[in-house]
């Protein structure tokens, strides 16, 4: 049997000099390149020169030491006669042991002046092309790229009398394509910076844009932070201010959840998210008189659009939670919805385009700093999604699920009639929760969700948050209601505020009632028990949608004190007979779907 080789050629030289003594005491021919051949050899260890078996010596300042048909034919032959004939008519002998680790890439380009020519230097060439054929052919060569690998490699050789077994090996080769792998990661991402970010200029830009910079991850101390795609062209682009990591977000889950919903429903549809949960969602229906008061769109000078209703409804659902929302519209933005959301408190909007003229109302919200991004609708994302969790890559198939009107046919109650308008109803809600931080669960009525109660643990919290949220927003509509008598001045986030705490009922005292009692033209009088009890009894036909079955029926009866009529959630209790009991005492409709939509 001839004599093992092995090719050393490291940039970090840890634990070298015992690991190639280690080699040679076993009877190990020793190759090296460059500075690790110089090293060796100087401390007394006998190693030839790669350019002895090459015949070909260094060339281009150190660029090209290993890149030779000698040494790669002698790392990639196969224990099989074929390729042992080609070595042999070549004259090459087989590698069996390759150690190699990279030019320090990272460290280079974190050094505050570092120049792009500084970090091309860095780039390993023939490194990495040794690292891949060696950890290629690991069914008989073992590629050692870590230092802290060299004592256990010793050990398993000695005991294994030259062979350190397949499963060493195969554990050395993933740890070799881990490198390179993380390796060009790097690489890629420092020249994506270069070369491919949205804050360069048109002439720095080497194509389309890849990456952007933000201004912070998710709170101001974690920096630095970017969004970027590894393929292609990032799919939206800042025409107006610049994004955060939580307005991107809810900027992508809230456009992908409007995206579903025109498509499901062939309406425009806007959504207005807050962490990374919808407040509100809906449809473009048209508002009648009495939801234009409750909306606080009665008063605009420009007629209301299918896309401005929806997104009047969006806003409104839950005012207090929409308190600066980031904004998602299915369809280009068009005057009347630019003028909405001119008046609210919000931290951007995603749209797959703008009028002129709702472009030139949007930039001058937040003097300028209005984030305004305009997203492809043509932009279909990877299958597969992956997200790290304390250090840990976790990874899914993209929830792909189609929610349309198939979904609800296996009504299981006695009342089976479920008219067209509440088959809308559940699209919206049962959407609304395939993008909404699970528990959850959410109510909606004309097109539009009314109540969404999101990331409870507990079932029943997530059905009474929704349906407090539904009386709160049906208690808006009541006439009371409508006829507070505000001061001139008040602004619309002060009037959201102050109805909220009288619809609620909240007891005010001290400085606070004082200042709620300001801003009205007299003394206000309180809604009473009976009539609030009288007022939600007007209120029927409500969809209810939850994303995972209803555990007891204790939530179909907290869902019919808030008017819902229909019902939608997964079976799979061990109390839907129960469940659908409950139902069919309120003469709910009730439709078992066969698909849980948590989503976090």
């Amino acid at each position: 049997m001839s004599q093992p080789i092995a090719l050393l050629s490291v940039y970090d030289k840890a634990n070298l000099l015992e690991f190639a003594k280690g080699l040679h005491d076993a009877g190990v021919r020793l190759l090296g390149s460059g500075g690790t051949a110089k090293k060796i050899r100087e401390s007394g260890i006998p190693i030839e020169d790669v350019s002895d078996i090459t015949k070909a010596p260094e060339m281009l300042g150190g660029r090209v030491k290993t890149l030779h048909p000698v040494v790669h034919g002698g790392i990639l032959a196969r224990s099989i006669p074929s390729d042992e004939q080609d070595l042999k008519a070549q004259n090459i002998s087989p590698i069996s042991i390759v150690v190699c680790n990279l030019y320090p890439f990272t460290e280079t380009i974190s050094k505050p002046n570092c120049t792009v020519a500084d970090a091309v230097e860095e780039v390993d060439i023939g490194g990495v092309t040794l690292l891949r054929a060696a950890a290629k052919n690991h069914a008989r060569v073992s590629v050692l790229s870590d230092p802290s690998d060299y004592k256990e490699f010793l050990d398993a050789w000695a005991q294994g009398k030259g062979d350190v077994g397949q499963a060493f090996r195969n554990k050395l080769a993933l740890k070799a394509f881990e490198m390179t792998a993380k390796y060009d990661e790097a690489i890629s991402g420092y020249f994506r910076e270069k070369y491919a970010s949205a804050e360069l200029s048109a002439d720095e830009l080497a194509g389309d844009v890849q990456r952007m910079a933000l201004r912070y991850g998710a709170n101001p101390h974690q920096k630095p932070a970017q969004a970027f795609v590894t393929e292609g062209k990032l799919p939206f682009k800042a025409l107006c201010g610049s994004p955060g990591y939580i307005n991107l977000l809810d900027a992508l889950n809230s456009y992908a959840l409007v995206k579903e919903l025109q498509d499901a429903l062939d309406l425009p549809a806007a959504a207005s998210f807050k962490h990374v949960s919808p407040a509100g969602a809906a449809v473009g229906i048209e508002l009648n008189e009495t939801e234009k008061k409750v909306y606080g769109v009665d008063d605009l000078k420009e007629p209301l659009t299918p896309l401005a209703s929806a997104y009047a409804r969006a806003r409104g659902a839950d005012r207090m939670s929409s308190f600066g929302d980031f904004v998602a519209l299915s369809a280009p933005c068009d005057l009347a919805t630019a003028r909405i959301i001119s008046r609210e408190v919000s931290d951007g909007i995603i749209a797959p385009g703008y009028s002129a003229e709702a472009l030139e109302v949007l930039s001058k919200k937040k003097g300028g700093k209005y984030c305004v991004l305009e997203i492809d609708p043509s932009y279909v994302p990877p299958r597969v999604e992956t997200k790290q969790v304390y250090g840990i890559h976790l990874q899914q198939n993209r929830n792909d699920a189609k929610i349309d009107a198939k979904l609800f046919d296996n009504v299981v109650t006695k009342n089976k009639e479920l008219p067209s308008e509440a088959i809308t109803d559940l699209i919206v809600a049962t959407l609304a929760l395939k993008y909404t931080q699970s528990n959850s669960v959410a109510y909606a009525y004309h097109g539009s969700i009314i109540g969404i109660g999101a990331g409870q643990q507990s079932r029943i919290h997530c059905t009474r948050l929704a349906g407090g949220k539904a009386d709160l927003w049906w208690l808006r509509h009541h006439p009371q209601v409508l006829a507070l008598p505000f001061k001139k001045g008040v602004k619309r986030a002060e009037k959201a505020n102050a109805i909220d705490l009288f619809v609620s009922g909240e007891e005010l005292e001290g400085g606070e009632k004082e200042h709620w009692e300001s801003l009205f033209e007299g003394p206000i009088e309180p809604l009473t028990q009976a009539q609030r009890k009288e007022w939600a009894a007007k209120l029927d036909g409500v969809t209810c949608s939850s994303d995972a079955f209803f555990p007891f029926p204790d939530n179909v009866h907290r869902a019919r004190k808030s008017g819902v009529k229909y019902l939608a959630a997964p079976s799979g209790s061990v109390m839907d007979a129960e469940c659908i009991k409950a139902a069919d005492e309120h003469n709910i409709v009730f439709a078992h779907t066969n698909l849980r939509l948590f989503h976090h």
